[in-house]
């Protein structure tokens, strides 16, 4: 038996390291934007789907490329299963489809919020526990799908407030084609992505040197590092690369350009080759969202053609998650005005007036509007 004394009470007071209480304006705040953007995604046509909070560990295995185990918070049900907190939505929601859309061959359009998991000591600042929105859209291939995942983003970015952001979009084939070209292997093609992707391109050049690769290869490596915010930047890095399999990488970005400007969202979006994800289950274009008062992507996405897969599907897939809380933290310091002032009247009553208080109460309800009953102070 325990006994509680008063320091144990005050221990229970508070939340465990990396998670925290939400409430009042903070939290109005927090699902007015929710709503906002979960309303923009209902337009397009994305219907509303909810997973589990805790899946089956495979799910979330190496050979998939999501989360690594270490991050992952990881306990057993009573058969001796180990189950994990999903730390990523995509992989559920791929098999969710895989079990019950087996056979479907249209498209297939699905939106979701709740929270995400990750055990990690070393997230300077961040939250184990975070809330995420995001869409998948299903058993498309077209570029067209590539440009309303993103128009959709910034439509949803702009729903929820903000006006100066910024789209930036690469392609994971150039990297995986100039790769191949030089012939390197799997640990090393690991190391560069990590390079890379962490923007440390001068350990790049000589993890690329200590390989014996001549001068003209690792500058074609490391020309993805050249920023791109037009069309005839993209068609000049296209013309020097040397191998088919990026240049069609390249050529998506094209197409993809022209269907952004279709919808008028050109200026929204630049190009960065040097964009390579955690999650290696992305094959093609891949995609993240900045803006200011934030110092990580409020919002990442991409396409994952060979994710459903391991769940027994082949279908081609894209697309992305929003940060809520980084979003929140953007307007905040942008000191952007999210108006949730809502009317809640107010009704004090005394013994003998509480029927027909709480009548009053009751009409004003049913008008949609909030309303308390409060006993008069004595």
């Amino acid at each position: 038996m325990s006994i509680h004394t008063p320091d144990s009470y005050h221990e229970l007071l508070h939340t465990p390291d990396g998670v925290r209480d939400i409430y009042g304006s903070e939290n109005a705040r927090k699902q007015l934007v929710q709503s906002r953007i979960l309303d923009a995604m209902h337009l397009y046509g994305y219907e509303d789907l909810q997973t589990p909070t805790f899946e089956y560990f495979d799910v979330f295995s190496r050979e998939i490329g999501t989360t690594p185990s270490r991050d992952l918070y990881k306990f057993f049900d009573t058969d001796g299963n180990t189950l994990t907190l999903r730390p990523d939505f995509t992989p559920p929601v791929a098999r969710c489809v895989a079990k019950y859309f087996m056979e479907e061959k249209d498209p297939l359009r699905f939106c979701y919020q709740g929270s995400a998991f990750v055990n990690t000591s070393s997230l300077q600042g961040k939250l184990n526990e975070s809330t995420q929105t995001g869409v998948e859209l299903i058993n498309d291939a077209s570029v067209y799908a590539d440009a309303e995942m993103i128009a959709l983003l910034i439509e949803c970015l702009r729903k929820a407030g903000l006006s100066e952001f910024q789209i930036s979009v690469g392609n994971v084939e150039y990297f995986k084609g100039v790769c191949q070209a030089a012939g390197l292997d799997e640990e090393t093609e690991g190391a560069l992505r990590d390079y890379i992707s962490g923007k440390n391109y001068f350990a790049a050049e000589a993890l690329l040197k200590s390989r014996g690769m001549k001068a003209a290869q690792r500058d074609e490596f490391l020309r993805i590092t050249d920023f791109m915010d037009d069309r005839e930047a993209l068609k000049r890095v296209r013309e020097a690369t040397g191998n088919d399999r990026s240049r069609k990488a390249i050529d998506r970005l094209i197409d993809l350009y022209s269907a952004m400007e279709s919808y008028g969202y050109g200026r929204y979006i630049s190009f960065d080759l040097t964009l390579l994800s955690k999650y290696h289950y992305y094959t093609g274009v891949i995609f993240k969202g900045y803006t200011y008062g934030t110092g990580e992507a409020i919002a990442t996405g991409g396409r994952y053609d060979g994710l459903l897969s391991y769940f027994g599907k082949d279908a081609p897939s894209i697309g992305f998650m929003i940060q809520i809380d980084s979003v929140l933290e953007a307007l905040q310091r942008q000191k952007i005005c999210i108006n949730t002032d809502i009317r809640i009247e107010k009704i004090s009553y005394r013994p003998e007036t509480y029927q027909t208080c709480l009548q009053q109460a009751m009409e004003l309800r049913r008008q949609g509007i909030r309303t308390i009953l409060v006993p008069e102070k004595k």
